[in-house]
């Protein structure tokens, strides 16, 4: 069961109800930056969670400004689309109402999610987007991020080699993820969307002796919530 911590309470708090329903996901952002799209990113992870665990999810983006440009922006990097809230009614059957929001930001009453922000106010000219998505990934959601040199650099190195890594392990006779393996990866994303430890569970699955099959399998079920195309380069020259 995905729990997450309320910002407003500090408490953790059930993202699904016991009657299950309709989720809706409403991230709140008053304009077009990179931190607005880390509110719209962690919304994205939320809904993706929501939906691996079976849960109908609705997200909505409730913004002040700049609505093409936070479209645009978020679907570069990788965010599925999310509906202006100004265009949609109230939600049928919704039981339950979750808000992505940036810390100190304003929000109807209900469960809050708040999310630091990024200190590059806009994205590098020319960055890939999946390198920019896995720099704002990298570090804990209520921890500043950063979009400079060194994080890029960083997730550029990390994005190429599980990539290669993954297609060669494609070539491999297909195994299950491993029972353990899976727990770590559900655990920790259902514990707070806690990103960081699902990137940690992949590292140790990359360096492990487990089958090549088994750590193919993992890293395309651990992309279902992360978004990277890992899967990307299946098929390329070895």
């Amino acid at each position: 069961m995905l729990r997450i911590t309320d910002a407003r309470t500090g408490d953790p708090v059930d993202a699904v109800p016991a009657r299950r329903g309709l989720t809706r996901v409403e991230a709140h952002v008053p304009g077009y930056d990179t931190s607005a799209l880390r509110v719209l990113l962690v919304a994205d992870l939320l809904v993706r969670a929501l939906e691996i665990g079976g849960t109908p999810v609705w997200a909505l983006l409730t913004g002040e400004r700049e609505q093409a440009e936070l479209h645009a922006g978020a679907a570069a990097l990788g965010i599925r689309p999310f509906e202006d809230r100004r265009d949609v009614g109230p939600g049928w059957g919704e039981s339950q109402v979750v808000h992505v929001v940036a810390e100190g930001g304003a929000a109807p009453d209900g469960i809050r999610v708040a999310v630091a922000p990024v200190g590059t106010p806009d994205l590098p000219e020319g960055a890939d987007p999946a390198e920019v998505r896995l720099a704002l990934l990298t570090p804990p959601r209520n921890t500043p991020a950063q979009l400079d040199e060194a994080a890029l650099a960083e997730a550029h190195g990390t994005l190429g080699r599980w990539r290669r890594a993954v297609a060669d392990w494609a070539r491999h006779p297909s195994r299950p993820v491993p029972d353990k393996v899976r727990g770590r990866l559900r655990t920790a994303w259902e514990d707070d969307l806690d990103v960081p430890e699902v990137l940690r569970v992949l590292r140790w699955v990359e360096e492990s002796d487990l089958p090549e099959g088994a750590r193919f399998e993992t890293y395309a079920y651990a992309d279902r919530l992360l978004g990277l195309e890992l899967t990307r380069d299946l098929g390329s020259p070895a």
